[in-house]
């Protein structure tokens, strides 16, 4: 794609943040399978959800913009699942494997929240007020990811890892 005009940069940060939703509704079931705590698990089943509405949010900017998803591949959400991936595979204590995920889910959370970012400004300039609505939507509920995430990390998960590793 050639970046030729704004629009064309801000239709290339839509079809980026598609592909790293599409990729994480795969990812995510994986993450709560392997999650021993109850909240955690929890946690990602209610982002996979959430997920699956930001994919419908895109798909509905796509369409009233008259635009395409295209096949773009999100190689930054890409390299940060494989990573989330391969933490799946450690040999591990659970609370530890615990800890570890939420590092890499806080990483997926940082990233969307600053294409989620970028994007709403991109389509505010644009005058593109509803794709600027729908973006601002997924954008807060990133946000709030992000912090249940950091909230169980502080009160409980990494409590546990840590005197898990003690033992």
């Amino acid at each position: 794609m050639k970046l030729e005009s704004f629009e064309a940069l801000f239709l290339h940060e839509l079809q980026d943040l598609y592909s790293a939703e599409k990729q994480l509704v795969t990812a995510l079931p994986k993450m709560a399978k392997k999650a021993s705590s109850e909240e955690l698990r929890q946690a990602f089943e209610t982002h996979l959800e959430q997920t699956k509405g930001h994919v419908d949010r895109l798909d509905q900017i796509f369409k009233d913009l008259d635009l395409s998803a295209g096949r773009h591949k999100c190689k930054a959400m890409e390299g940060l699942i494989e990573e989330g991936s391969d933490l799946l595979k450690e040999d591990a204590e659970p609370a530890i494997l615990d800890a570890a995920m939420i590092g890499a889910a806080q990483r997926v959370e940082h990233y969307e929240i600053a294409g989620y970012g970028t994007a709403r400004t991109f389509a505010e300039m644009l005058g593109h007020t509803s794709a600027a609505e729908l973006l601002q939507q997924t954008l807060d509920e990133e946000k709030e990811t992000d912090q249940l995430l950091t909230e169980l990390a502080v009160t409980t998960v990494n409590v546990e890892a840590q005197n898990e590793s003690e033992l």
